[in-house]
């Protein structure tokens, strides 16, 4: 293939990524948004192997590795769970990282087209910066991974003096950067530059391991943005316009959606990586002078349930990470479709950082068929609480806790979030009276108008399903 040809190769798959992200944005487009992804990738790693940069020698290498990637990949499709996307995504990221390390080092360790003065200086910048990105991108994500997956505890690390650790290894970092340009040989380079990767490998495990485990939705899109970037360095180091564009796209989209999760959960995004707050789950945080919620539970069978979603007109339902462990969808959406059958107005309310990872409830619904027009935004449903008759939560609790309206000393205090409590009758399904990721009691569990219905949220709806259809 010819230099021009696989120019104008790049440019069409540059124009299918740009439409692959536009589809995404929309649950409707979201399967033309991948398919255009897949077809710019396949013709981008066409015109890179059969381009004029690869030699016949180098396609075994190419074939094996492709192989065995494509092998990996097609086991984890089959094998991975739903509720196993978040440190699957995670997982990824840090592939990315890794990889943008070791064509950094490969490619300072070439000698096979020298470069001189100030073009070999940015070359040696270009390497630094693109190890330096890929190391905080490689661990960071992999401890993300850890707290993802439950291998890690979600609480916070909060090391005393962890920013002036953080501004010495910056310091650090900035001064060993001068060494590396500096360098008169590539033995004399080599030093710096590990001792760099070392600061950035535990920098970014110091970084995830300072967040809690409530703002894990903001690390994941933060971690996305990282591995654009690493990878736009990577283009960089290798001359690659498209890596540097599909890595601009990437960076620059995993910012904007991290902007939004903060947004969306009242905090800004320097409060998130200098330590955000929230536990492992189930164990309540310290909550300082917020007062603890008082009355009693008033618990709720599944016949119950059924009767009350029987006689409502308007039900909306608030799905969480809850509905994911228990793979509830398929019976919620059988729910669903029995309900609509009888006229009933239902609906979704999806709080933009439900779950583990951004879209994750999205997924879920489209996963069981749930029709797109009926899953709404939050800000979309938060009006229609006072006219609907049952709100429904199913293994929610941080994105439905009134403390962050009514209580300004909670942790939570400002979030925006789905006031549920404000339907005619919520009902909340919970195994236990566990705090949430955050580690935040949930006043909502005492009020009036509430009722719990506990138990595994799987064998508890399809219950309420069978009392539906008798």
């Amino acid at each position: 293939m010819s230099g021009n040809l696989a120019t104008v190769s790049y440019i069409g798959a540059t124009i299918l990524f740009i439409l692959s992200l536009g589809g995404l944005s929309n649950p409707e487009s979201s399967r033309r948004g991948n398919l255009f992804g897949m077809i710019g990738m396949a013709i981008a790693v066409l015109a890179t192997v059969f381009g004029p940069r690869v030699t016949a020698a180098g396609y075994p290498w190419i074939i094996g590795a492709m192989v065995v990637g494509g092998a990996v990949g097609l086991y984890a499709a089959k094998v991975v769970k739903m509720t196993q996307m978040p440190e699957l995504v995670a997982l990824m990221h840090s592939l990315v990282g890794l990889a943008a390390c070791l064509v950094g080092y490969a490619s300072y360790i070439d000698t096979s087209n020298p470069l001189v003065g100030a073009e070999k200086s940015i070359h040696e910048m270009e390497i630094y910066i693109g190890i330096l990105i890929g190391a905080v991108t490689f661990s960071g994500s992999l401890i993300a991974f850890g707290k993802l997956s439950g291998k890690i505890g979600g609480s916070p690390m909060l090391l005393p003096g962890r920013h002036w650790m953080n501004l010495a290894g910056l310091l650090v970092v900035i001064w060993f950067g001068r060494e590396f340009i500096n360098a008169h040989s590539i033995a004399d380079g080599m030093t710096p530059l590990v001792v760099m990767t070392v600061i950035a490998l535990l920098f970014g495990i110091h970084m995830v391991m300072a967040i809690g485990g409530a703002d894990m939705p903001v690390v994941v899109s933060m971690l996305n943005s990282y591995s654009g970037w690493a990878a736009a360095a990577t283009g960089f180091m290798l001359s690659n316009d498209l890596l540097i564009v599909v890595g601009a796209l990437v960076g620059s989209s995993g910012a904007i959606l991290s902007y939004i999760m903060c947004r969306a959960m009242n905090r800004n995004f320097i409060s998130v990586i200098a330590g955000g707050f929230g536990t492992g789950g189930g164990t309540p945080a310290a909550k300082g002078d917020a007062a603890a919620p008082a009355g009693e539970v008033a618990p709720i069978s599944a016949a119950e349930t059924a009767e009350l979603l029987k006689e409502a007109k308007s039900v909306i339902i608030v799905p969480g990470y809850g509905m994911a462990v228990a793979q509830a969808q398929h019976t919620v959406y059988e729910i669903t479709k029995h309900l609509r059958e009888k006229g009933v107005n239902i609906r979704f309310g999806i709080h933009p950082v439900a779950g583990r990872m951004p879209g994750h409830m999205n997924v879920l619904l489209a996963e069981a068929k749930v029709p797109y027009d009926i899953v709404m935004e939050m800000d979309e449903l938060n009006d229609d609480f006072p006219d609907t008759d049952v709100a429904m939560v199913i293994g929610a609790n941080d994105i439905v806790n009134p403390a962050a309206q009514d209580d300004p000393t909670s942790p939570i205090a400002g979030m925006p979030v789905l006031e549920v409590w404000k339907a005619k009758t919520s009902i909340v399904m919970k195994r236990s009276m566990a705090s949430g990721y955050a580690g935040v009691d949930n006043p909502l569990f005492y009020k009036e108008n509430n009722r719990m219905l506990f138990g595994d949220a799987k064998k508890m709806l399809d219950e309420v399903l069978v009392a539906l259809k008798s």
